[in-house]
Order: structure tokens, then C-alpha cells, then sequence
């Protein structure tokens, strides 16, 4: 038998202090090989050094010590379940990071502009025309989609559950008062966040009613500011922004594929065939809570917006988007030929739209 190390020794082999050795041994994640009952001394064998270096490399990484537990227990059984289990802490980590870096750069664009709300008496103001249709499709036997355009939001919204066409007009309903209450000078981060809160409380409602179903929806909603949109998005809807003849996405789908894209471990190719391309990693009233994604768009005369369920983007092509995102004359046209567009292709999901085009004043 190898001779027991002392917790000095132990701790310059481990790299662990002795604080650090005392603390997991109180919370039984690193236990002594042997305690003195009348010092309390503590030794250990060199054969827990494995397990010692194990805990101070995830330390390092930031994983908290209950998780922790959970992968040296798995590490002493399977190895490869401990390797999942470190996977998937790390996807976390890089998901919660990445939101952080979006609300990072809203707030480094929102402090370097002037404030948005001052800037509809710019020399050159802009409005918006706007339209919006939500359909059912061809398969599903309701609609719980939500759309909502006027002159100053803009709103798609998805449910999901037996509730999800609750959450979703309550979602959207929530952020109506935005129409008329307009965005007093210098507050629009505080205008975004009370807007969210309103529509994740409307959907807990919803969800409080039905505890035996999970409840939730996706929200992609546009405040118009008079020069630039604020964008809130949450889930797998998606925005849009048509400049030059290119379309762009500006939103990110909160899906698991997309995370999984995100990583390298699927091709964009793979993650549009994948059989679960539409589960949702965040969504309004789904799980925890969710933090959406926040981004300022500026806006230019001739752009059009559009904003969609992925009953549309699921199923139609980009390039055919594009084409009648070009081609209709006016918003009212350009969502009746993307729903039309979804039926075409079978439309198995509800669809719903949202256009938007920006143009100068006639004031």
C-alpha cells in the first residue's frame, strides 16, 4: 500500500490549497483516505490525486461544485458519461455567453448613439408601412400563431403546448401599449425591458392555467423609433431586413440544432433536415427564464423588414423569400404571396408574416 500524504504534501501535488482540500472534504467531494479522531489531521493517497486534478481543472473552467460532484462520480464509473456531462455544462456556458455578448453590444451601440428616441426630428425622417397575416396552414387544426404590425411595433410570436395560441396573442398583446405610450427620451432600455416583462408574465399566466403541459411561444417583436427598430427575440421566429437587393437575418434561432451548428458538430446543410429542428432552447415561459436577445437596427429609406413564424422559413426557400420580398409592391401584397408561398409547399405548420417597408416622411 502506497504511504498516505499528508494534506500539505497533497495540496502542492494537487495544486488544491489546504482551504480548498478542508472545504471538499465538508462537502464530500473529496474525502481523505484517513482522518485522526483526535486531531482531525488529514491524509490522503496519492491514488486521489486523479480525482483532486480533475476537480481543480474544472474549478478552473467555473463549474460549480454540485455539478462537479455529478461529473467525478460519472468519472469513477464512465468515462465517457462524465465527457458528455462536461459537454454539456460547456454548451451552456458558451449559450449564456453568448447572449451576454448581444446585450454587451446593444448597450455599447446604445450608449455610443445619440438617444434613439430623440432621433425621429432628424433632418430626415422616416415612416413605415407595414402588414401583417398569420394563417393556419394545411395541417395543423388551429392557429397559435400571433402577428401584429402598426406604427410603432411590429410582432410575430409562435406558441407551443395546448395553450400556445394563449401565450402567443398574450405575448404580443402584452407589448401593444408600446403603440401609444410612446418612448419618453433617454428610457428605451428600460421601455425594452418592461416590454418583456410584460409579455413573459402574460405567458405565465397562460401557463399557471395548464400545469400539466408545457406552455410557451416565441416572440420576435420591432419597436419602431422613427430612425431605427429595437428588436426583441426570443425562440426560432425570425427578422429579416431587405437592403440592396440582399436579405439578411438579424435574428439567431434559439434552437437546439442551431446550437449544435453553432459548435461545428452539424453542417447548416445537416441542421435543415434534422428531425428536431424545431425544439426550442429558449422560448417565453418555457423552463427557466428566458433572456432575450436585444440589437438596434438602423433604418434606411427603402429597406423592408420582414418578420416570420418558421411555419414560412422552414418551408420556403431563402432565394423565394427574397424574390417576393423584392417583387411585391407593397407590404400587403408581399405577405399574401409568402403565405401563399408555405401553402404551396404543403404549409404543415401555421404561417405567419409581418412586412414592413421604411420610407421617407411626407411631412
Amino acid at each position: 500500500m502506497d504511504e498516505l500524504m499528508t494534506i500539505g504534501a497533497f495540496a502542492k501535488a494537487s495544486r488544491l490549497s489546504p482551504k480548498a482540500l478542508r472545504l471538499y472534504d465538508e462537502l464530500g467531494l473529496l474525502t481523505p483516505e484517513q482522518v485522526d479522531p483526535v486531531s482531525g489531521y488529514r491524509r490522503y493517497a496519492p491514488g486521489q490525486l486523479e480525482r483532486a486534478r480533475l476537480v481543480a481543472w474544472l474549478r478552473r473552467l467555473g463549474m460549480p461544485l454540485a455539478r462537479i460532484r455529478e461529473v467525478c462520480a460519472l468519472h469513477a464509473s464512465d468515462g465517457r458519461a462524465a465527457a458528455g456531462e462536461l459537454r454539456a455544462y460547456w454548451a451552456q456556458v458558451e449559450a449564456e455567453t453568448a447572449a451576454r455578448r448581444e446585450l454587451a453590444a446593444f448597450l455599447v451601440d446604445h450608449l455610443a448613439r445619440k438617444d434613439p428616441a430623440d432621433m425621429a426630428t432628424t433632418a430626415h425622417p422616416l415612416t413605415i408601412r407595414y402588414a401583417a397575416l398569420s394563417d393556419t396552414g394545411l395541417v395543423r387544426p388551429s392557429n397559435q400563431d400571433a402577428a401584429y404590425a402598426g406604427d410603432r411595433l411590429l410582432a410575430v410570436a409562435d406558441g407551443c403546448g395546448s395553450g400556445g395560441a394563449s401565450a402567443a396573442a398574450g405575448a404580443v398583446e402584452a407589448l401593444k401599449h408600446l403603440e401609444t405610450d410612446g418612448i419618453p427620451a433617454g428610457n428605451l432600455l428600460n421601455v425594452l425591458e418592461d416590454a418583456v416583462s410584460r409579455a413573459s408574465s402574460a405567458v405565465r399566466g397562460v401557463a399557471d392555467a395548464t400545469p400539466e403541459e408545457e406552455v410557451g411561444t416565441t416572440l420576435t417583436a420591432m419597436l419602431w423609433t422613427g430612425s431605427q427598430f429595437a428588436l426583441v427575440h426570443v425562440g426560432d421566429s425570425r427578422a429579416y431586413v431587405l437592403r440592396g437587393g440582399e436579405l439578411f437575418q438579424i435574428t439567431h434561432d434559439h434552437t437546439m440544432v442551431q446550437s449544435l451548428v453553432d459548435e461545428g458538430r452539424l453542417t447548416p446543410e445537416e441542421a435543415a433536415s434534422h428531425p428536431q429542428r424545431a425544439l426550442l432552447v429558449r422560448a417565453l415561459g418555457m423552463g427557466e427564464p428566458a433572456e432575450p436577445d436585444l440589437r438596434l437596427q438602423d433604418a434606411v429609406a427603402g429597406d423592408r423588414y420582414l418578420l416570420c413564424s418558421d411555419g414560412l422559413s422552414a418551408v420556403v426557400a431563402s432565394d423565394d423569400v427574397r424574390r417576393v420580398m423584392t417583387t411585391a409592391p407593397e407590404p400587403a401584397q408581399a405577405v399574401r404571396d409568402l403565405v401563399a408561398l408555405a401553402r404551396e409547399a404543403g404549409a404543415p405548420d401555421n404561417v405567419s408574416c409581418v412586412v414592413a417597408d421604411v420610407l421617407p416622411s411626407a411631412a
